[in-house]
């Protein structure tokens, strides 16, 4: 059943993320990639890895990297999304990206790459962002190639038998680069 897209009322805002939102950082990235919930939204993972997509020590270790930044998104307060970025250099890194299912097909994904991008150009002078996708996902691939990123070809194996990264359901996973130009 196909449904309207929702607008993006109320006020959004964005915030480096702090030790005490470490918890609410991680509900959202589960809700937004594992299990049941995140069916909800078109982000899920669920069919290809089960287990956790993340875990207290991985978020506030982001967030403590003098390199990285965990921007909170907050829809009139609430937390909404998130996303890391990494200066690396002459490039940034882009991940750790959620958006709350109930809060996706809104147009706020959009909203938000477009702030990750602004802060990685205007505050650390990168001139690309770089980004993984597990390669199976071809409707999210997609989605960032209409935001202009470019598949590169460049694969680096899922690490499988690591369950900090999930459970894999299939034998064929493996992570591609992304890059876009930020000029």
């Amino acid at each position: 059943m196909e449904t309207a897209p929702r607008s993006l009322a109320g006020h959004i805002t964005f915030r480096d993320a702090g030790p005490t939102d470490v918890g609410a950082l991680v509900a959202l990235i589960e809700s937004a990639y594992r299990g049941d919930a995140s069916r909800a939204g078109w982000t899920s993972e669920a069919d290809i890895l089960e287990g956790q997509r993340t875990d207290p020590q991985g978020v506030a270790e982001v967030i403590g990297s003098p390199a990285s930044r965990l921007l909170a998104v907050e829809r009139d307060g609430a937390l909404v999304a998130c996303c890391q970025l990494e200066h690396r250099g002459k490039h940034a890194y882009f991940g750790m990206f959620a958006v709350s299912p109930a809060e996706q097909g809104a147009g706020l994904g959009k909203v938000i790459i477009a702030e990750a991008e602004r802060v990685a150009r205007e505050e650390w002078g990168a001139r690309e962002m770089h980004m993984t996708v597990i390669s199976v996902r071809e409707d999210l691939i997609a989605w960032y190639e209409r935001r202009g990123y470019r598949r590169t070809g460049k694969m680096t194996p899922f690490p499988y038998g690591d369950e900090r990264f999930g459970v894999p359901q299939r034998a064929d996973l493996a992570f591609e680069l992304l890059v876009k130009a930020l000029t």
